[in-house]
């Protein structure tokens, strides 16, 4: 029996989860130090995204949801950016402003 609320057909991503994973790097993402690295808390957050981002529609939504966290820690955008690369994990987009999460 499924729990209530979860319905394993439907899964989506919710942003909140998005952003949830994302500020585990927040002491990067605000201090631009210490990098992440593999295996680290911030690193295992970006693996996370990039698992669930196993679908077309999963990353076009997990790219809308990172856009808006870009958005909030503006003017931090280039450390979001930069956290993929750190941690050697290619979500199927590139973490920037003017992405078109719709390709």
């Amino acid at each position: 029996m499924a729990s209530p609320g979860f319905e394993p057909e439907t899964f989506s991503v919710e942003c909140s989860a998005v952003t949830a994973l994302v500020s585990t790097c927040s002491t990067f993402i605000t201090y631009g130090s210490p990098d992440p690295f593999p295996g680290s808390q911030c690193c295992d957050a970006m693996v996370s995204l990039d698992l669930i981002s196993d679908s077309i529609d999963n990353r076009r939504y997990i790219c809308r949801c990172m856009m808006g966290v870009i958005t909030t820690y503006n003017p931090n955008a280039t450390a979001i950016a930069t956290l993929p690369g750190f941690c050697g994990v290619s979500l199927g987009f590139t973490v920037d402003p003017n992405t078109d999460c719709n390709l």
